[in-house]
């Protein structure tokens, strides 16, 4: 959907105000109004763990070995308290402070934004956690721009910093108030664009540069029909192309001829991940003709992020579907990618925040584009908090009646197994995937997944406060 000048203008702004108007704009189970209390902080603590990974996992020409895992405590006047948990990403969500630090020490930075933000509300009172961000998030930004030297930190850096701190304070603001589902929680502003409820999503798993192709065949074995693929490889552009060709064939060899039945011409869509690696247009145009020509071009579904987002290239003529991911930190953001010829948004409430992506979510429906869940290779309780948001999300264009999340933590965490038995449902029918898919039944959808369950391990990280 195009727009002129000042009607996109105004549509961003008018979203960048969808905050909930007052405590009883909001529609608790889609029927009775409901008072919000004003909820005081009146303690936080933080705390983290480093995760390590099978095996060095690349992308944006780059190298990640370990996962830092954050937890956030906040506490309220009325005793009742919460534990958010993020993931950190320094590569995914600012690729140069991966490359000019160690990488402890970009860990070490994400880690001291979201201290910050929790010295910041310490003692503050909020409504809804969409309100606490949105005071939030530019004051920690401007912290983080001072302690990494970088006047041009991305946004995602800051958001990705927050999402402990926000799931915490969604987690508090529903026990404030009585809330015991994820629709529950939902402002009625954002309720049109999460208004769905699958009973099946389809798991994307990740493979990256180093993934062999047998091991995506492997996948496809296993009924995984929707993989998220690493292009934009190490090298110069030239470099990067060729690489990709050969990529692409080799995939296209190995399942280009797989059939699915999610699908509407049977066959398994490509989904291919550049994250901003292409410097031009006509350099992906390369690659698209090289799929035209090895019969590849009609199963590319989705490519994400193919250009680097301070190109600010119109992409309203590329001839497939291109997806906004890290460009699209916030919804203004997200609009103004739209407005460029994005076509699809990857939604990231384990990124970006649940409250920020709530926001994109609802203004990407306003402009009939459709989202999906990508991961941040996170741990298995926020995968529940990403299962949450895609199956009330609207079913992909060409993909039959499910949600989309990716999720390749799995294959990915040296320690995945021992983080899922921190999470006290477990073993719920809705928690591994089967043959791609991850089946959901009443009890996920009364339960949140399981998100509004205490967590042991994390609330004993917590014990002497």
């Amino acid at each position: 959907m195009k727009h002129n000048r000042r009607e996109f203008i105004s549509t961003v702004a008018a979203a960048g105000a969808a905050v909930i108007a007052s405590p009883l704009d909001y529609l608790a189970s889609g029927s009775k109004p409901v008072t919000l209390k004003t909820i005081r902080i009146s303690k936080v603590s933080t705390n983290f763990e480093r995760e390590p990974l099978i095996r060095p996992f690349g992308f944006k020409g780059g190298y990640m070995r370990e996962i830092w895992q954050s937890a956030s405590y906040i506490e309220s006047d009325s005793g009742k308290h919460s534990i958010g948990i993020c993931t950190q990403s320094v590569l995914w969500s600012d690729a140069q402070i991966f490359s000019t630090h160690s990488e402890s020490g970009g860990n070490a930075l994400m880690y001291a934004m979201t201290e910050k933000a929790m010295q910041i509300i310490n003692g503050q009172s909020f409504v809804t956690p969409v309100e606490l961000i949105d005071s939030l998030y530019p004051e920690v930004y401007e912290y983080g721009k001072k302690i990494t030297s970088n006047p041009n930190l991305r946004k995602t850096f800051a958001l990705n910093a927050l999402v402990g701190v926000d799931n915490a304070a969604w987690l508090l603001y529903a026990k404030e108030n009585g809330l015991t589902t994820f629709d529950d929680i939902i402002p009625s502003a954002y309720k049109p664009a999460l208004s769905h409820k699958h009973d099946k999503i389809a798991g994307i798993p990740l493979m990256a540069y180093a993934i062999p192709i047998e091991e995506i065949k492997a996948a496809a074995d296993q009924g995984y029909f929707f993989m998220k693929i690493k292009i934009g490889q190490p090298g110069t552009q030239e470099e990067m192309l060729e690489k990709d060709k050969a990529r692409l064939t080799s995939i296209h060899n190995a399942i280009g001829n797989v059939k699915t039945a999610y699908t509407r011409n049977g066959k398994l869509p490509y989904y291919f991940d550049a994250n901003g690696r292409y410097e031009k247009k006509e350099t992906l145009l390369k690659l698209l003709d090289h799929a035209r020509k090895i019969g590849a071009f009609d199963q590319i579904a989705i490519i994400e992020e193919p250009f680097a987002e301070e190109v600010e290239i119109d992409v309203n003529d590329i001839p497939v579907r291109l997806a906004a991911d890290e460009s699209a930190h916030t919804v203004e953001d997200a609009l103004k990618r739209i407005q460029m010829g994005y076509k699809a948004v990857a939604l990231k409430a384990i990124a970006k925040t649940l409250s920020m992506t709530m926001k994109i979510a609802q203004a990407s429906y306003e402009h009939n584009i459709p989202c999906f869940c990508a991961d941040l290779t996170v741990n298995p309780v926020l995968v529940e908090w990403n299962k949450n948001v895609a199956a009330r999300l609207a079913s992909f264009p060409g993909i039959g009646n499910l949600g989309l999340v990716e999720s390749n933590g799995h294959q990915n965490y040296k320690n995945w197994n021992t983080m899922k038995g921190y999470y006290p449902r477990k073993d719920a029918p809705w928690v591994n995937i089967k043959q791609g898919i991850y089946e959901l039944n009443n009890e996920f959808y009364k339960t949140g997944g399981g998100i509004f369950d205490p967590i042991p391990h994390y609330e004993e990280m917590f014990a002497s406060h």
